[in-house]
């Protein structure tokens, strides 16, 4: 693994917050609850793992899609399926249960939602608010990536934050994000989801040798990619 990374951030929840139950009506009906996951639930988990910031520098600098950002989204991904394993032998010893999801494609075909988004439970579990370019956007930025586990032993939840992370919702004096979308898949009013996935699947032909690298992040080097 070459990627580096910033120090992580960890939150949790717990897993009878009443937000769970309204992801079914935010997302969509085919989104899981922790309860689905583990029927014992008791509190949800949630990481970010934040990218270097040269690796956000190379990024941000290419008019293309830069191989250190692929190669990071690639890696993380991996990275995060080894912390699933390994967290759910460290609990096992004491007798804690540990269900886990995918780091990515793990979602709806037809309208492109998740069936379990990482980013929401980061919400949930304190770690930032949402942006306009629809990231949670942590006190350590946006550009990394989030994953989450349910566990079985009740943990104290983090406190979710009072003040928007995002500098527009804030203040309304950036929309970089908007500005540095490659397809015009993102306006102050939304995200057209089905042009970005499409940008994303023109991304992954350049990274043949990577295997399936749908990947742009280009909507994450504004000046929230590294802090609030």
């Amino acid at each position: 693994m070459i990627t580096q990374y910033r120090k992580p951030l960890v939150g949790f929840a717990s897993a009878h917050d009443p937000l769970f139950a309204q992801m079914k009506e935010i997302i969509g009906p085919h989104h899981l609850h922790p309860s689905d996951l583990l029927p014992d639930a008791q509190t949800v988990i949630a990481f970010f793992i934040p990218f270097a910031k040269s690796i956000i520098t190379a990024n941000r600098k290419s008019s293309q899609i830069a191989s250190e950002w692929a190669v990071a989204y690639i890696e993380t991904n991996q990275l995060i399926e080894t912390i699933s394993i390994e967290l759910k032998k460290e609990l096992a010893t004491y007798g804690i249960n540990v269900a886990t999801q995918k780091a990515t494609h793990n979602f709806n075909e037809q309208d492109l939602t998740a069936v379990w988004s990482h980013k929401s439970m980061a919400y949930v579990a304190g770690l930032g608010t949402f942006g306009v370019n629809q990231l949670l956007i942590t006190e350590s930025g946006c550009a990394g990536r989030f994953c989450s586990a349910v566990i079985s032993a009740e943990i104290t939840p983090t406190p979710r934050p009072s003040r928007e992370s995002c500098h527009y919702k804030r203040d309304s004096n950036c929309l970089f994000c908007v500005k540095n979308c490659p397809t015009g898949a993102l306006t102050i009013h939304g995200l057209d989801k089905q042009r970005c996935y499409s940008q994303l699947l023109d991304v992954d032909k350049q990274f043949p040798e990577l295997g399936l690298c749908d990947v742009c992040g280009k909507c994450a080097m504004g000046p929230c990619a590294t802090h609030i």
